[in-house]
C-alpha cells in the first residue's frame, strides 16, 4: 500500500506539475486508474543523479513514476511489452499457468489480437501479483483505440468488453489498496469513451505544452550539445519566447535543422519553421496570417480604428487586464472586416491565426480537432484568433440532428472564450455580416465583449482616404489630383472591396499598355466597365443588424446614432422577411 513520507515529498518536488499531480493522487489512495492526455507525444525532463535527460512520456512513466515497481507493463494494439526481462519472464510463467488451467495456447501461439481478450489476461495476471504483494505499473497507450468515444449502443462487443474491464479496475478496492497504477494514454481526451473520462474512479491528468521557462531549459540543454551556427540571429531566450506553442521535439527539430545543415537560424527561418510546425500540429485547422500592414493602412471607420489602436497600445504596455476578451467585427460585405483585423495583428506585433473548418463527418473527430486547436491557442499566447463567417463556423446550442456534436463543440468554445485567465492573451475576432445569427452566449459580456460595426464610406473625405489606403495596400503610386477628382466624381457608393477591384483593373490596363502609371483614361475605362454586386435587400439588412449589434454609439454613422431602436428592429424584421422571399435571398 502506498504511503507518503518526507522522502516521497522530496521526490515529488522534482517532478513536472502534471506528474506531481498524478503521484499525489496515487499516494492519497484515491485512484489507481489515470487518463493521461494532451502533450503525450513530446519529451519531458527526467532528473537523474548526473543531470537531466529529456525522454518520451512513456519512458518517463516507466523510469520516474514506476521506477521502484517490481513489474512494469506496456500495452497497445501493437502488442504487450515489458519494462525488464524479469517482468517479461514473470508474465510468461503466469501465462503458462493460465494456459494449463483454461486449456488455451497463448504461450506458444501468441497473445489474442482483440484488446478485450488481452485485458482479460492482464486482469487475471494483475490480481495474481497483487495477491503476492508485488508493486505494478501498467501503461495502456493509444487508449482511444481500446475504448473509443461513442454511444455504447453503437459500440462493438469487443469495445464494450474493454470498457467494462477498465471500469471494473477503476472501482476495484483490490486495486486501490494495492501498490498498482494504471495509466491510459491518449492525445485527445475527447476521443476516449466518456464512460471512462467521466468515471469517478478515473483521474484525468493533462500534460500541457511547455511554457517559457520549460522551453528555455530545454533549449539551453540542446545548445550545450549542438550550438547554433555562426550568424544566427536568435538567442536561447528569444528562441524560447518565439517558440510559444511548440513541443520540445519540434524545438529540437528546429535546432537540428540549423546545425546539421550549417545554416544560421534567422528570425525569418524561425518564423517559417514555426508556421509549418503549428499548422501541421493543428492538422491544418489553424492558418497563420502574415500581415505586412498595420492600422495606418485602414481608411474610413476612424472610430473603429481608434478603438483597436487603443487595444494595441494596452497590449504593448502589458495592461492586458483592461482588454476585452474578444471582438465581434460586423458590417456589410466589402467593408474590410478581415483587413482591419489583420492590420490589428500587424500593429501589435502578435501572431494571428485563422480558425479553419474543424468539423468532420467522423464520430468524435470534430471534438478532437477542436480540443487540439484550443490547447495550441492557449500555449501560443498572446495571439489573435480570427474566425471568418463566425455565425456559420461556430454553431450554437440548439442545432440538432448531429448526435449532439454541435452542442458539445459550442460548449467547448464558449468555455474557452470565457476563461478570464486568458484576457489579453487569446483575443477573439468573430467576423460576420450577420451578427444577429451569432449565438448570444458567444457575444455576451465576458466573451466577445466589444462589438465593432463597419460601414461603407459616405463622405467625399472618407472615399478619398479609402482610395489612398487601397493604393498603398496594392502598391500603386498615388494618383495626380485630377485623377483623384475624377475617381471621386464617378465612384458613387463603392465599397472598399469594389474600389480595390477597380484599381486592380485599371492597373492591369495601364501595365498592358506599358504605361508608367495609371491615368484618367485607365481609371475611366475600369469604372465604366465595373458593375458592383447588387443585393440591395441583403445589404440593407446587414447595415441595420450591424447598427443594432454595435456596442458604441461613436462607431455609428450620424444618421443612426439617435434612431429609435424599436424602429430599427422593425426594419430588420421587414428586411429579413423580404430577403427570404426575394431571388437574392
Amino acid at each position: 500500500m502506498p504511503v507518503s513520507s518526507p522522502k516521497t515529498e522530496t521526490y515529488l518536488e522534482g517532478l513536472p506539475g502534471w506528474a506531481r499531480e498524478l503521484s499525489e493522487k496515487y499516494y492519497s489512495r484515491s485512484f489507481a486508474l489515470f487518463l493521461v492526455s494532451g502533450n503525450v507525444r513530446d519529451l519531458v525532463p527526467l532528473r537523474r543523479l548526473d543531470g537531466i535527460d529529456f525522454v518520451p512520456v512513456e519512458e518517463f512513466l516507466s523510469n520516474a513514476l514506476f521506477g521502484q515497481r517490481d513489474l512494469i507493463l506496456h500495452y497497445d494494439r501493437g502488442g504487450l511489452s515489458f519494462g525488464s526481462a524479469d517482468s517479461q519472464a514473470d508474465f510468461r510463467r503466469a501465462l503458462e499457468g493460465y494456459d494449463s488451467f483454461h486449456g488455451t495456447n497463448y504461450t506458444q501461439g501468441g497473445l489474442p489480437r482483440s484488446p478485450d481478450a488481452v485485458l482479460n489476461l492482464l486482469d487475471n495476471y494483475l490480481r495474481l501479483r497483487i495477491a503476492d504483494g508485488r508493486k505494478i505499473g501498467l501503461v495502456i497507450d493509444f487508449a482511444e483505440t481500446i475504448v473509443p468515444a461513442g454511444d455504447i449502443a453503437n459500440m462493438s462487443a469487443e469495445d464494450r468488453n474493454s470498457l467494462v474491464i477498465l471500469k471494473r479496475w477503476a472501482r476495484s478496492p483490490v486495486f486501490l489498496n494495492a501498490d498498482v497504477t494504471i495509466c491510459l494514454v491518449s492525445e485527445n481526451q475527447i476521443e476516449v469513451n466518456q464512460g471512462i473520462v467521466q468515471h469517478p474512479g478515473v483521474s484525468s491528468i493533462a500534460i500541457p505544452l511547455p511554457d517559457y521557462a520549460e522551453r528555455l531549459d530545454f533549449i539551453r540543454a540542446q545548445l550545450r550539445i549542438q550550438p547554433l551556427p555562426p550568424g544566427s540571429e536568435v538567442s536561447d531566450e528569444s528562441l524560447a519566447k518565439l517558440g510559444a506553442g511548440l513541443k520540445r521535439v519540434q524545438l529540437e527539430s528546429v535546432i537540428s535543422h540549423a546545425t546539421q545543415n550549417r545554416r544560421p537560424l534567422t528570425m525569418k527561418t524561425l518564423s517559417e519553421h514555426k508556421k509549418e510546425l503549428i499548422e501541421a500540429e493543428s492538422g491544418g485547422l489553424l492558418e497563420f496570417v502574415q500581415s505586412r500592414f498595420d492600422l495606418s493602412f485602414v481608411a474610413g471607420n476612424d472610430q473603429a480604428k481608434r478603438k483597436l489602436q487603443e487595444a494595441a497600445a494596452a497590449i504593448q504596455a502589458g495592461k492586458t487586464d483592461v482588454l476585452p476578451m474578444g471582438y465581434v467585427i460586423c458590417g456589410p460585405v466589402g467593408t474590410g472586416k478581415t483587413f482591419i483585423t489583420t492590420c490589428f495583428a500587424g500593429e501589435v506585433g502578435i501572431p494571428a491565426v485563422t480558425l479553419k473548418n474543424f468539423r468532420s463527418m467522423w464520430q468524435g473527430v470534430t471534438e478532437g480537432n477542436l480540443e487540439r486547436v484550443l490547447s495550441l491557442l492557449k500555449a501560443m499566447c498572446p495571439i489573435a484568433v480570427i474566425v471568418d463567417e463566425a455565425d456559420a463556423q461556430l454553431g450554437d446550442r440548439s442545432r440538432s440532428g448531429d448526435s449532439g456534436v454541435s452542442n458539445r463543440v459550442f460548449a467547448q468554445i464558449a468555455q474557452f472564450m470565457g476563461n478570464t485567465e486568458l484576457r489579453g492573451k487569446v483575443i477573439w475576432f468573430l467576423l460576420t455580416c450577420r451578427p444577429d445569427l451569432l449565438p448570444v452566449d458567444l457575444k455576451r459580456q465576458g466573451r466577445a465583449e466589444e462589438h465593432i460595426a463597419l460601414f461603407y464610406p459616405e463622405t467625399t473625405e472618407e472615399r478619398l482616404a479609402l482610395l489612398r489606403a487601397m493604393q498603398r495596400k496594392i502598391g500603386m503610386p498615388p494618383f495626380p489630383t485630377d485623377v483623384e477628382k475624377f475617381f471621386l466624381d464617378h465612384s458613387g457608393s463603392l465599397s472598399g472591396a469594389d474600389i480595390e477591384a477597380v484599381l486592380v483593373r485599371s492597373h492591369m490596363r495601364s501595365s498592358l499598355r506599358n504605361k508608367t502609371a495609371v491615368d484618367t483614361e485607365d481609371l475611366k475605362t475600369a469604372l465604366e466597365d465595373f458593375i458592383p454586386p447588387y443585393y440591395p435587400t441583403e445589404i440593407d439588412l446587414q447595415n441595420v443588424v450591424a447598427v443594432l449589434e454595435c456596442t458604441s454609439k461613436s462607431l455609428l454613422p450620424e444618421q443612426y446614432r439617435d434612431v429609435d431602436r424599436s424602429e430599427l428592429i422593425r426594419r430588420a424584421n421587414d428586411l429579413l422577411a423580404l430577403s427570404r422571399t426575394s431571388p437574392e435571398g
